[in-house]
């Protein structure tokens, strides 16, 4: 469902990305970085990125999608043509917030935003029309997303758009922001486009039908956009070059649709130095978990011998592995050969403990260092049934469903109050400056659950499997785990950006089945924050209003029932025309 993750990094310089054949001692043609303002193509293209040919959505004809660069504070203006024809896929998209900006910023992305999950999507129109979208950079790490849409034919002939799982077909690549006074750039030599690594989950069915699925599971995972499937051919694998004796921070990024990683290197030691785009006092580890949306940054240091190294990113999924070059990537210093590695991958003897991150800017969560101290204390828990996901409140179960009109687009209208706020159940009002403490619970199956706030960064005061509170010096971040069926995880954030903020797992099958809520921050107080609404955008939204389910992709019927003759194990068909 959601999620192109265009993804967030801080670096200090760019070059062209490195990714070298395996069977060539050339790197492979790279293209240009895009800069802050630029024009990005989306289409449909066959590609193969682990052996298994398949129809894709790509950006500018590539997966992933092109590295896009910036410095801290820049301004994007980003204009996006949609070239999309392949029915069986969906076609038109939107833009969705920089998740970490504020109302203001968001403002120019929002005006045109029926129907939309998060309210904060700027549409792309169809097949031959362009849309533009702007928004500042006040933060160091972010990440925006280019989402589908999914249709259904609600009451009346309206057409209800919420997102849908185009990332998983393609629709996803790294957005990098510079921070020219890093604290920490001391720590390393390199830190370029060739150090920024993506890891994703694949699939050899589109994401129209397999979101019929109750429990899907990727056919192979891919380092920078190249792997092997189980069984399948020896297909290339992603080559990071490194040269002995430099210092490389390493950005990883996980654009992942669903499983969690465990990423490591072969006879080499990290450094995390960064979660989530909030730096962290160095921790040397060994192997570091990543779950969906989740960020680190990571210094390898190369003092090994001259050779190549594997490069290690198993899922969590049963019976992964890592034969025949599986969920692999290589490490080659230079000079050693063109050939696979030899390296003999070995049990972890210091993965990475989220409770051993500490935040190294202005550490400590904020308000009273106890539990339920803080000024607005929020129990949620969720939990499944026949696939669905159900977030309870404290007074009912519900399960996420996109209203008609955007949360955002009801607060300019006058909604204020819970009661006239929709989804009902759904949405929740907080008082503007005012400490959250949030106790997320997982109570049935699914997990664990990556679970993302827009709008903040957020202290993490009690980690899922942690028995113990840290409110003195916690990681700060904003993707975090709630953990598996009887875990939980609390979070801690000031309510000091008004909006209507998304809280979501960022597994996007189970995003797909409900697990949201919103967060609407001092409702009151945004309508300050407007910009003035483009033109534009008057012009844009009659045009997409008016698109059928067939204009905008997502093989109706016909994905029932491609999904039926792969499992009988599916969620009850979505009314179609």
């Amino acid at each position: 469902m959601f999620i192109l993750l265009l993804l967030v990094y801080l670096v200090s310089s760019i070059n062209a990305a490195s990714i070298v054949s395996r069977s060539q001692s050339h790197p492979l043609s790279q293209p240009a970085v895009l800069g802050p303002k630029t024009r990005i193509t989306i289409g449909n293209k066959v590609i193969a990125p682990d052996g298994f040919e398949r129809p894709a959505t790509v950006v500018n004809g590539i997966f992933p999608g092109p590295l896009i660069a910036a410095q801290k504070g820049d301004d994007f203006a980003i204009e996006v043509v949609n070239e999309l024809k392949d029915e069986s896929m969906f076609k038109s998209t939107s833009v969705v917030s920089i998740t970490q900006l504020s109302m203001l910023s968001l403002i120019d992305l929002v005006y045109c935003s029926t129907g939309t999950v998060s309210s904060k999507m700027g549409r792309i129109m169809p097949m031959g029309h362009h849309s533009s979208h702007n928004a500042p950079l006040r933060k160091t790490t972010l990440f925006y997303i280019l989402s589908p849409l999914r249709t259904r034919q609600a009451p009346s002939g309206i057409i209800v758009i919420i997102p849908s799982n185009m990332k998983c077909d393609g629709l996803r690549g790294p957005l990098v922001i510079y921070d020219p006074h890093d604290p920490l750039a001391h720590m390393y030599d390199v830190d370029d486009a060739s150090t920024v690594i993506t890891l994703s989950d694949w699939y050899h069915v589109v994401a129209p039908v397999l979101r019929h699925i109750i429990g899907t599971t990727a056919n192979s995972s891919l380092i920078n956009g190249l792997g092997r499937y189980a069984g399948g051919p020896m297909s290339e694998l992603a080559v990071i070059s490194v040269e002995q004796g430099k210092r490389y921070r390493m950005r990883l990024v996980s654009t992942s649709c669903d499983p969690n990683f465990y990423f490591s290197i072969d006879g080499h030691n990290l450094t995390v130095i960064e979660a989530d785009g909030q730096l962290t006092e160095p921790l040397l580890v060994d192997e570091l978990r990543i779950f969906a949306g989740q960020r680190y940054s990571v210094v390898l240091v190369a003092d090994k011998p001259v050779d190549n190294y594997w490069i290690r990113n198993l899922p969590d999924i049963v019976h992964a592995s890592y034969e025949g070059g599986t969920n692999s990537a290589i490490l080659r210093y230079q000079g050693a050969p063109d050939v696979d590695p030899t390296t003999v991958n070995t049990t972890s003897a210091n993965p990475l403990k989220e409770t051993d991150l500490h935040a190294l800017i202005n550490p400590g969560a904020p308000g009273i260092p106890e539990y339920g101290k803080a000024d607005i204390n929020l129990n949620l828990s969720v939990t499944s049934e026949g696939g669905i996901f159900y977030v309870n409140n404290g007074v009912s179960n519900v399960t996420f469903q996109p209203p008609n009109v955007p949360v955002l687009l009801q607060i300019l209208s006058g909604a204020q109050e819970p009661s006239q706020l929709l989804p009902n159940g759904s949405v929740i009002v907080l008082e503007a400056n005012k400490v959250v403490e949030l106790t997320l619970s997982t109570t049935g199956a699914g997990g664990p659950h990556p679970i993302h706030l827009h709008g903040h960064s957020f202290d993490v005061v009690q980690s899922a499997g942690s028995k113990t509170f840290n409110y003195a010096n916690p990681v700060r971040r904003d993707v975090v785990s709630a953990g598996s069926r009887g875990e939980h995880m609390v979070i801690r954030w000031t309510t000091d950006n008004s909006g209507p903020w998304f809280l979501h797992c960022h597994i996007d099958w189970h995003l797909d089945a409900g697990f949201a809520a919103i967060m609407a921050e001092s409702p009151s107080d945004t309508r300050a924050h407007l910009n003035t609404v483009p033109q534009e955008w008057h012009q844009l939204c009659p045009i997409f209003d008016s698109l059928t389910p067939t204009q905008l992709g997502g093989g109706g019927r016909e994905s029932y029932q491609e999904a039926s003759s792969i499992t009988t194990l599916l969620f009850p068909p979505s009314p179609l025309p």
